[in-house]
């Protein structure tokens, strides 16, 4: 069967990203000329490869057994191809990554993943935890939690503990965990963490009434700005607490979750995949 490269390959960068858009951007192409593509080699094919779902795509059992072949092909084509120009295939890498992982840990550590791997092209997508890698087109995302998303192959990354923290102001009139009662305690979308620290403490927890965030990036910025006390990653602020910007009440910890690198266990992992997986396993920060 004779089938347009151009057509195969629109079909497999489609597929990896899940999205048209995405695999626009790498191509260096337009949303309808992906597309098109796409619909000729469908038109070719006799049947449909993907299935047009509200909120991006989904591969249909053809195209799902014509991915892998495809993917294995053009890097096999890319690595034979290099040798002769001893240059190497440009890898694009979307991520998903939630706002506090991305400053506290992955920023500081950017430049040797740059270094290790040049020649993948990061392309990162901040959030506040609330993730749709397919509806998106992310190759993979870095979140907060306890490690189960239905539908996601999960690697641990970092464990997270929470712990109560202010700006100094506010922490020289604090004494005892009973003073925390007297200040405002602001809270994250998660409402049972200060409930739990309270438990950890063997104290009870006072009336909680202070303001929600829905970042722990915002969060920390109110806290370090006075507004309250704030339970945070400290891992996470190390840079604010060696500055002084926030302090550290108490030792007390509570186990919230931790932070996971995530894909969709139906997406096969690709060489650029691969080599960030590794080396966040490699490099984050030990348990």
């Amino acid at each position: 069967m004779d089938l347009p490269l151009n057509a195969l390959r629109a079909f497999e960068v489609s597929a990896r990203h899940l999205s048209f858009t995405r695999a626009a951007e790498e191509l260096h192409l337009t949303q309808a000329a992906v597309s098109q593509h796409v619909k000729n080699l469908e038109q070719r094919l006799g049947t449909p490869l993907f299935r047009r779902v509200p909120r991006g795509l989904a591969l249909t059992d053809e195209g799902q057994a014509l991915l892998p072949v495809l993917m294995e092909s053009f890097e096999r084509m890319a690595a034979t191809l290099a040798t002769f120009k001893g240059s190497q295939k440009r890898e694009v890498l979307s991520v998903g990554v939630v706002g506090t992982f991305a400053v506290g840990w992955l920023l500081p550590n950017l430049k040797d993943f740059q270094r290790r791997h040049p020649f993948i092209e990061l392309r990162l997508f901040t959030n506040n935890n609330r993730v749709d890698l397919a509806g998106e087109g992310l190759d993979c995302a870095i979140r907060f939690g306890d490690g189960h998303w239905h539908g996601t192959e999960a690697t641990r990354l970092l464990h997270a503990p929470l712990a109560p923290v202010c700006a100094p102001a506010v922490a020289a009139r604090i004494r005892s965990i009973r003073d925390l009662g007297r200040e405002t305690l602001l809270r994250s979308y998660r409402p049972e963490e200060w409930v739990d620290w309270f438990q950890a403490a063997g104290a009870p927890p006072p009336l909680l009434t202070g303001p929600l965030f829905d970042s722990s990036l915002v969060l920390a910025d109110a806290a370090a700005q006075g507004t309250g006390v704030a339970l945070l990653p400290v891992k996470l602020f190390a840079r604010d607490l060696q500055s002084g910007r926030l302090v550290r009440l108490f030792d007390v910890e509570v186990d919230a979750g931790g932070y996971w690198l995530t894909r969709l266990k139906r997406r096969r992992m690709n060489v650029a995949m691969r080599a960030f997986s590794e080396w966040l396993v490699q490099q984050s920060l030990p348990a």
